[in-house]
């Protein structure tokens, strides 16, 4: 016989799961049966737009995969782009955030207002900024290069050029333009993504910020008794302490570059000569374009496992540099 407190406990969990069941039907409904579903369809040959049945779609087994691998120059042009702009984007956005956080972190008037201004690009994104920062990479008309030639960067390089040897050969052999046409030329696409990159920064910045507000007082008066000056203090005090938060924002950069997609599909469509075209672009392409749903169900399944890949790599080797402040030694 049941007693009553079993039957109070089967109703509690009854009521939990009718408070998430909503959650629950979305989940199974838009995430992970949409999921299983890509997996199917990595192993067939189908255009997405016939019924998906023997007469329209067959079964290809692997062919997908040693497609990609062996006989697909696109999908290594396409990782490589990715891979290019996580290796420079990543590491440029902590140490800019990281630096705003540092720069704002201080109790003065108004200090509110700049930190809303830095943070405020990260709200304001989509569509408009992205035809605003290709008017800035216009390389005639653009604002970058006008401030390429109003601060003498410009004239620096053609002197460049122009006196030192090899250095107009070592351009030409390398088809490298200058001054810099940024979005027009193969060489400087991905540099001018990069760039972009930057403007949300303030949303790694907030995150820094709460890091540093957590860091103890104490340890930087102890230190100043001892004579650490503030550089000192930064490298043996902020930057230990701020390792769980710069972990965290490590993570969440590496699987955001490795999704860079509107940015390039808006601004350059992926060229000149496929310098832009970024990994997601690719399936993109492969899925609406030219309608090959499961070639592009399979290189969504390999951009998860490399993501998977370089997240557990990173998590693996957070016991080598991040410190927790409870954690005995």
């Amino acid at each position: 016989m049941i007693s009553a407190q079993a039957r109070h406990r089967c109703r509690v969990q009854l009521q939990g799961y009718l408070f998430i069941a909503p959650w629950l039907l979305g989940f199974f409904a838009f995430v992970a049966g949409p999921m299983l579903f890509s997996v199917l369809l990595g192993f067939y040959q189908w255009n997405g737009i016939t019924p998906f049945d023997a007469s329209h779609a067959s079964f290809v087994g692997l062919d997908n995969y040693g497609r990609m691998f062996r006989h697909d120059p696109l999908f290594w042009k396409s990782l490589w782009n990715t891979l290019y702009y996580a290796g420079f984007s990543v590491p440029l956005g902590i140490c800019v955030s990281l630096l705003l956080a540092v720069l704002l972190n201080v109790k003065v008037r108004g200090i509110a207002f700049f930190r809303t201004a830095y943070y405020i690009p990260h709200v304001v994104g989509g569509v408009a900024t992205i035809m605003m920062w290709s008017w800035v990479f216009n390389p005639d008309f653009g604002g970058l290069n006008l401030i390429l030639h109003k601060t003498g960067i410009v004239a620096l390089g053609q002197w460049a050029i122009d006196t030192v040897p090899g250095v107009k050969t070592f351009l030409d052999n390398h088809n490298i333009a200058w001054p810099p046409l940024w979005l027009a030329d193969a060489f400087w696409a991905k540099p001018a993504i990069i760039i972009m990159s930057i403007w949300g920064a303030g949303a790694g910045m907030l995150i820094y910020l709460a890091g540093l507000n957590a860091i103890p007082k104490h340890l930087y008066e102890v230190a100043e008794i001892d004579g650490a000056g503030r550089v000192r203090q930064f490298f043996a005090i902020t930057i230990p302490m701020l390792t769980p938060t710069i972990f965290f924002h490590l993570v969440m950069n590496i699987i955001g570059s490795f999704q860079v997609f509107s940015q390039a599909y808006l601004m350059t469509g992926g060229g000149p000569d496929n310098a832009t075209l970024f990994y997601v672009l690719y399936l993109y392409q492969k899925a609406f374009q030219h309608f090959e749903m499961g070639y592009a169900s399979a290189l969504a399944w390999v951009l998860f496992a490399i993501i998977m890949m370089l997240t557990l790599l990173v998590i693996r080797s957070s016991r080598l540099w991040v410190y927790y402040e409870g954690e005995k030694n």
